[in-house]
């Protein structure tokens, strides 16, 4: 009995002890907020110093002025809430990541490693730098254009075509070497390689396909075969 009573008051000495060694604003008695609300860590993108009355916690994400519907010229603090509400904010962005300049939270949504981005809640091609005559945004693979997008004639006129170039699009063709030859898709229907010949629109009744080529060689062929017979009698 004696050895248990010993025992209970050295660890209540103990604890007593530990308890009167920490800060008194950690103490077992200070109420404590709850952080599992709160940012766990706050960097590049957070106003550490401004309160967010709904999660009850220090700390707002600065939003990029880009992803926000409202069109202002800075970043805007927003607390969670808000954030998750996505009232304000384009759903061309995504405001988990930072900008493509570390400045604040609200980054243009892409895909296929950066080679397309979200344009009015579909993706675009990011064209590489220096082909589209004009462009409204820069990102770090390339260029995109917000509304029309351009067409195998535009980009085929600069001796482009809409081919993946690594991680953007636009592959260029010499057109001393290649005629770029567009329909009705943004793809071209053939890139004609011209072995030093001049391209031009055939005229008469040339052919234009491999099919018709064939077929015209098949009836010169029959032709030929019946002409010998005739002429040329075994």
């Amino acid at each position: 009995m004696k050895k248990f009573l010993t025992s209970a008051l050295f660890s209540i000495i103990c604890t007593t002890t530990f308890a009167a060694n920490m800060p008194w604003w950690q103490q077992p008695t200070v109420c404590q907020l709850d952080t599992t609300k709160c940012y766990a860590t706050m960097g590049t993108g957070y106003d550490a110093e401004m309160w967010d009355s709904d999660s009850r916690c220090w700390g707002l994400k600065m939003i990029c002025p880009d992803a926000l519907k409202s069109g202002t010229n800075t970043p805007k603090p927003m607390n969670k809430n808000e954030i998750k509400s996505g009232t304000d904010i384009k759903s061309d962005f995504d405001t988990n990541l930072l900008s493509f300049d570390n400045e604040c939270f609200g980054r243009r949504k892409t895909d296929d490693n950066g080679a397309v981005a979200m344009v009015n809640g579909k993706y675009v091609n990011v064209y590489c730098r220096g082909i589209l005559n004009k462009f409204d945004e820069e990102l770090p693979n390339g260029e995109i254009t917000y509304n029309t997008q351009p067409t195998c004639t535009d980009l085929a006129s600069n001796g482009y075509a809409a081919v993946l170039n690594g991680n953007c699009y636009g592959k260029y063709y010499n057109d001393t070497k290649y005629h770029i030859e567009c329909g009705n898709e943004l793809l071209p229907e053939r890139i004609i390689v011209l072995n030093g010949a001049n391209y031009g629109k055939h005229t008469g009744n040339a052919p234009t396909t491999m099919n018709d080529a064939n077929d015209m060689f098949d009836k010169m062929y029959k032709t030929s075969q019946t002409r010998k017979k005739q002429y040329f009698p075994e």
